[in-house]
């Protein structure tokens, strides 16, 4: 099979063989602000360079910055939490938000540290009981450039039944992809979030009407 190449490396199969698929060539793309990754935020700029002192290391930066996000923004259904948050510089302001909404923080933190980050998407039960529908599940892809790969990781939250991590090798997720109850996984890394579930994040004003509204597809709308 031939690989997609780009200024950003040559995707290929990982030791999962899961292939991760680019949505543009271009490096900027990965790399840019907009209204919802707002990394001109003074807030943003001061947890970055917090975070980056004194790291030199292009993995071990990625690693503390995914693991502030995931440890230290609380997900708001954890916490029973009724706000919805979907900037990057308001999920860091009130500490806390969805699978979503802390994947724009951590893109956010990532893209002003100059790591190109960008946007997956899994169709996932996220509620086997009471809303056993697919909805969508967010996280990030980080490109790490000293291993000419990209990698993904979830920065939703550890709890019990759930343990992320950062990992170079296997991957270490939120969730296990159940493909016989119709849950699928995203492989393409989008350069800009899904226009549905942004609508669907500033559209909501309780939790509640936000687990209504999250999208199921991403077809449909192009990402935002």
């Amino acid at each position: 099979m031939k690989f997609r190449t780009s200024p950003l490396g040559k995707m290929e199969y990982m030791k999962n063989t899961m292939k991760l698929i680019l949505e543009t060539n271009n490096e900027n793309e990965y790399l840019s602000s907009s209204k919802i990754i707002d990394y001109d935020s003074k807030n943003i700029q001061e947890i970055a360079s917090h975070l980056s002192k004194d790291i030199t290391d292009e993995v071990q930066l990625a690693k503390i910055v995914y693991e502030y996000v995931r440890d230290n923004i609380a997900h708001s259904s954890d916490i029973n939490s009724s706000r919805v948050t979907y900037k990057a510089s308001d999920v860091l302001k009130y500490r806390e938000g969805m699978c979503h909404a802390k994947s724009h923080l951590l893109a956010a933190i990532l893209r002003y540290l100059k790591i190109p980050t960008g946007f997956c998407y899994q169709k996932l039960i996220l509620d086997d009981t009471t809303n056993p529908e697919l909805r969508l599940h967010g996280l990030n892809a980080i490109y790490l450039k000293t291993l000419k790969r990209w990698i993904r990781v979830d920065a939703r939250g550890n709890k019990k039944g759930v343990n992320a991590e950062f990992s170079i090798e296997k991957e270490k997720l939120a969730y296990p992809v159940r493909e016989e109850l119709g849950e699928r996984d995203g492989y393409m890394i989008y350069a800009k979030p899904s226009k549905n579930v942004v609508n669907a994040l500033k559209n909501s004003k309780t939790l509640e009407e936000l687990i209504e509204n999250l999208p199921s597809e991403i077809q449909g709308n192009r990402p935002y």
